[in-house]
């Protein structure tokens, strides 16, 4: 089962939540979301937290990406978010990642939102996750 093949399997937040992975390579992943009357908090208007959990996934997933095929998991440390624009019903949403930094026990993330139909940056990101074996969590095996 490949990074992409495990999300849909078991990550029924993304489903609920409205966002569509697409992992191309290990480490290279998008993110795609439209902005729905779930992720409101005023009329027409997003809620930042809906950014930030398209941000904690694209974090995530472009740092499992490129563990996961070692026999490893990774689970979130910390992650900062800066918000630039403010999100609006209908707005398409794409998020991609990169990784910054791989060690032994840590992986680093950079992660940047941004309107598909203007290209305006929304919002980036950094996250800190910790590397562990797939053998600790039983259930992949």
């Amino acid at each position: 089962m490949n990074t992409q093949e495990l999300y849909e399997k078991y990550n029924n937040f993304d489903k609920e939540f409205g966002l569509k992975l697409e992992v191309k390579s290990p480490g290279v992943v998008t993110y795609e979301m439209e902005i729905k009357d779930q992720h409101l908090s005023s009329p027409k208007v997003g809620h930042g937290a809906s950014v930030a959990a398209m941000m904690d996934a694209i974090l995530g997933t472009t740092a499992l990406s490129k563990v996961y095929d070692d026999g490893n998991l990774v689970s979130t440390v910390e992650f900062k978010i800066n918000y630039f624009k403010p999100i609006f019903r209908e707005d398409i949403l794409v998020a991609t990642g990169e990784i910054e930094f791989e060690g032994k026990s840590l992986i680093v993330t950079t992660g940047r939102i941004v309107k598909k139909k203007s290209g305006e940056l929304v919002s980036k990101g950094m996250g800190t996750f910790n590397i562990y074996p797939m053998s600790k969590r039983g259930l992949f095996l």
